[in-house]
């Protein structure tokens, strides 16, 4: 992961997200299991179906820590997944790939904190 690591800082946009202290306070609160479990849960209904109607906007900017970790690791959507981390659009994330996208979210998360 770290050869994605360098790459993602390269890119002034993926760059320019950081975890606010509200994320902060709530992934203390909340622990990083739970959070992780919520990234389970976005990747597996979001972002790991064959076909997204609304791919590319299916993640928000804001609301949540794992949407912010989303768009700094370039996990946000269909497109970008293929970009950056090369797996296909149109094909079912397998569960190998989605636990792929969760350890890249929940490290930048830990990196952040």
């Amino acid at each position: 992961m770290d050869d994605i690591f360098r790459k993602l800082a390269k890119s002034e946009f993926r760059s320019k997200f950081k975890l606010k202290q509200k994320d902060i306070d709530y992934i203390n609160e909340k622990g990083l299991n739970t959070i992780r479990r919520h990234a389970c849960d976005f990747i597996s209904k979001r972002l790991a179906p064959a076909v997204i109607p609304n791919d590319g906007k299916q993640t928000p900017m804001k609301g949540h820590p794992v949407f912010i970790a989303q768009h700094a690791t370039a996990t946000c959507c269909r497109g970008c997944l293929f970009k950056w981390h090369k797996i296909q659009k149109g094909v079912e994330l397998t569960p190998t790939q989605q636990e792929y996208v969760v350890n890249i979210i929940m490290q930048w998360i830990e990196m952040q904190l």
